[in-house]
């Protein structure tokens, strides 16, 4: 068995079905279940059980998926070792990256990254904050940009902070909030916390029918075309037009919006992972 080997049992794994495992592998199903067949018969095992509902391990498969996760991960700190050890800035970066800092930060930073440190193998996974943190937590990111507060017991900085603002269309100015709607967006659980502090504080009581999207930057079109008012952070807001007034709460404290950088511990001996984060803190100036 080799690593190919070892991928193409974690997607069957990940699949528990023949014809998408061979889809994700690029194979033919034929060639996949000929493969399958060359590894069961070298290792004098049966370690698939077919059905229509799809595939399942066998206990004896169970056991070779167990070894194989084992020695993908050994093959891969082998790499990360001997990349550390080039006179160069090279090999994979895991990184995950909020959605919101993704669409409006990450581009530039990007650009000037792979300009400087071409042969680092680039491995971007941008998604909601939370399931980013899951991925922290599991491992599987070396280090990631999250924005709002989590539990975090290794290497964090501070990336930026930002207000969160009251954005309207300007036909509205002199209008009272409660007259018209409210757009809010999907977040997450602790900034919709705050939302709803804030405007319980302000003595609003959003509209049963009012909006609720899954984008901010969808929520900022929507404020334009003069269908509501939403609160949203300011990273949203370069190319916003209309009234945009930061937000504070009852006790004068300002609504912001924290963006962190988190790392492994471990990854921080990488270079190429070292030289991201030095992207990141320097793109704050």
């Amino acid at each position: 068995m080799d690593e190919k080997d070892f991928e193409l049992l974690s997607v069957l794994n990940e699949t528990r079905n023949i014809t998408k495992a061979a889809e994700r592998l690029f194979m033919t199903q034929s060639a996949l279940s000929k493969r399958i067949k060359a590894i069961e018969k070298d290792l004098e095992i049966e370690m698939l059980l077919r059905s229509r509902q799809g595939i399942h391990f066998t206990p004896k498969g169970e056991a070779v998926l167990s070894h194989c996760a084992r020695a993908a991960k050994e093959m891969e700190d082998m790499r990360r070792v001997l990349d550390t050890m080039q006179d160069e800035v090279c090999g994979t970066l895991n990184t995950g990256i909020s959605i919101n800092f993704a669409q409006y930060r990450l581009p530039d930073i990007l650009a000037e990254y792979h300009k400087q440190y071409p042969k680092v193998n680039l491995q971007i996974t941008t998604g909601q904050s939370r399931h980013l943190y899951r991925q922290m937590l599991d491992g599987s990111l070396d280090i990631a940009v999250l924005r709002g507060e989590y539990p975090w017991d290794q290497v964090q900085f501070l990336l930026s902070q930002e207000n969160i603002c009251l954005i309207y269309n300007q036909e509205y100015e002199g209008v009272p909030l409660s007259d018209y709607m409210y757009i809010s967006h999907r977040t997450d659980f602790a900034q919709s916390a705050m939302i709803t502090r804030w405007l319980h504080e302000h003595g609003l009581n959003p509209k049963p029918k009012g909006f609720c999207v899954d984008s901010i930057t969808t929520c900022v079109e929507m404020v334009k075309r003069g269908l509501g008012w939403a609160l949203l952070p300011e990273i949203a807001l370069e190319h916003f037009k209309g009234s945009i007034q930061p937000c504070f709460f009852e006790n004068g404290e300002p609504f912001i919006r924290r963006t962190y950088i988190f790392c492994q511990r471990e990854s921080m001996e990488l270079p190429q992972v070292r030289a991201f984060m030095d992207a990141l803190k320097n793109s704050r100036q």
